[in-house]
């Protein structure tokens, strides 16, 4: 497939100019001009690049990609990490708040349905746009079983505050480090809400507000956007794919 041919299908479906994103959405580093196998992790970092030429990709979309609103210097890890693209010819596309707020293949509604959760709705509000979504379980559930799905589909341990009742029905999700978040939750009467890392001056809030959390890590909660859009270009161009893991543990 021709790179700029998928370039601009993905520019399109994950409908870029939407967000206000500090990331630099879109083709970040131009390779190869054919496309062949698609490589997807979460971070744009020399060990997943690395992975990547051992791997034959000359296509990488990645959720947090190299630049972030303001230039950088070609010297150090910045510059080992676009000699290892140059070196490959791989090309990189990263897909931020993109990628946490589609409907089909976000982080945010892939995971919801991952869990159970029925009547999705759009939640979680990012500069004037919703990037999370809400939904409820036909049944309600415990904190304990929710805790126990997500270890499952995402391999962390979670924590969980509990500052509210149990079992809970409504339920908010904004993947990655969305932890004030929490206020919006409990303001729409939501029972729970899910992110993946928390913050120290959150604590307070999600218990005085009567609120219950579980943190179930900023890495392990944005794998599930990258994989869903590569099995996506798979079922429509038919370019096969490969999973880049490099977890951070946080």
């Amino acid at each position: 497939m021709r790179r700029d041919e998928l370039v601009n299908w993905l520019d399109e479906y994950l409908d870029l100019p939407r967000y206000p994103d500090l990331s630099l959405n879109g083709l970040q580093v131009e390779g190869r001009p054919e496309v062949t196998r698609v490589g997807v992790a979460v971070d744009a970092a020399a060990p997943v690049f690395e992975k990547a030429l051992e791997a034959g990709v000359d296509f990488l979309i990645v959720h947090h990609g190299l630049f972030w609103g303001k230039p950088l210097a070609v010297t150090g890890p910045h510059k080992r990490r676009l000699e290892l693209l140059f070196s490959g010819g791989i090309n990189l596309y990263a897909a931020h708040l993109p990628l946490d707020a589609h409907p089909e293949v976000g982080n945010n509604a892939v995971l919801a349905r991952e869990l159970g959760l029925v009547d999705l709705e759009p939640f979680g509000e990012f500069k004037g746009v919703k990037i999370g979504f809400k939904g409820r379980f036909p049944v309600p559930e415990s904190l304990a079983q929710i805790a126990d799905k997500l270890g499952q589909l995402t391999g962390m341990q979670c924590l969980v505050h509990q500052g509210g009742q149990d079992p809970v029905e409504r339920v908010g999700i904004v993947s990655g480090g969305a932890a004030w978040t929490v206020v919006e939750a409990a303001r729409e009467g939501l029972e729970l809400f899910i992110t993946g890392e928390p913050k120290h001056e959150v604590f307070h809030e999600t218990f005085e507000r009567g609120m219950n959390a579980i943190y179930a890590g900023h890495y392990d909660t944005e794998v599930f956007g990258v994989k869903a859009l590569a099995q996506k270009l798979q079922e429509t161009f038919g370019l096969e794919w490969v999973f880049l893991d490099h977890p951070t543990g946080l």
